[in-house]
């Protein structure tokens, strides 16, 4: 049936046809198998263009938080021969919060807690950064109640030497 309808159109009808029949071939082969498969990989080389991008990021934040870990860590060395003890004193002292200090106390081997009455909470806060930073020293438990005044608080700060 379709041999004899092919048979019956003239020479330049076939042309044609064969013609537009390779053409909507070529299309249809491009449209579904050459442009989904090129935009994939576009979209592909994109996605690892940007993990690339991510993993520089990663790594220069890792090598910044190890420069920080190294230089914030400091040994017993730092701390001129003082104990923890006598640390925490002289430092909350020298911050300003001789006046609220009202104890240090040794907890165990590595720790200490100190207790302060109507102390200022921004300056209570700016000491454990200073201790953190500047000698190693962790707060591992802190408890703060409001005082009266502004930004005034009772608190209970436990440090510890970090391991």
């Amino acid at each position: 049936m379709i041999a004899a309808w092919w048979q019956a159109l003239a020479p330049n009808e076939r042309r044609m046809l064969g013609i537009g029949t390779v053409i909507v071939v070529v299309l249809l082969g491009w449209a579904l198998l050459w442009h989904p498969l090129a935009a994939k990989r576009a979209e592909l080389e994109q996605n690892v263009e940007n993990q690339r991008r991510d993993l520089a990021y990663v790594r220069l934040g890792a090598a910044e938080v190890e420069k920080l870990r190294s230089a914030g860590t400091r040994s017993r060395a730092d701390r001129q021969g003082k104990s923890l003890l006598a640390l925490a004193d002289a430092t909350a002292r020298a911050a300003g919060l001789d006046a609220a200090l009202k104890r240090v106390e040794p907890v165990g081997a590595r720790s200490v807690r100190v207790s302060f009455e109507a102390a200022n909470f921004d300056a209570l806060v700016q000491w454990i950064e200073g201790l953190s930073k500047g000698y190693g020293v962790e707060a591992s438990d802190l408890s703060a109640d409001r005082a009266d005044g502004i930004g005034l608080v009772n608190a209970r700060v436990t440090l510890q030497e970090a391991p």
